[in-house]
């Protein structure tokens, strides 16, 4: 039996607001999404584990382009190797953000001691 969740259960679920299950969806970052015979939003888990996905990289700070580059290589089947260099990719980018907030954080560091 597949459980379904309601849109408010499903943003719930993830940590995301309502608005932002919708622009995923028309992004095309997660769904298609199934509908009621109503027409009604209804979420299953593999939705919930895409929001999920979706929202990390994005915490990571992938743009959407990004993202939908990457979705589609994850639904198009594409090679564990063009799935791996897209996320080293990406991962060196993270680590270079790293050292510049780090760099950052040391001359606050400074300035907060030279003033207090």
């Amino acid at each position: 039996m597949v459980t379904l969740l309601t849109p408010a259960a499903a943003a719930d679920r993830t940590g995301v607001s309502l608005d932002t299950l919708r622009y995923y969806e028309r992004e095309g970052l997660i769904g298609p999404i199934r509908r009621s015979p109503g027409g009604r939003r209804e979420y299953t888990e593999d939705d919930v584990f895409w929001i999920g996905m979706v929202t990390c990289f994005r915490d990571a700070g992938l743009g959407i382009a990004d993202l939908r580059e990457f979705v589609a290589i994850l639904r198009a089947e594409h090679s564990a190797q063009d799935r791996v260099a897209f996320l080293r990719e990406h991962r060196a980018t993270l680590e270079q953000r790293v050292v510049a907030l780090s760099r950052a954080m040391k001359v606050l560091d400074d300035k907060i001691a030279y003033y207090s």
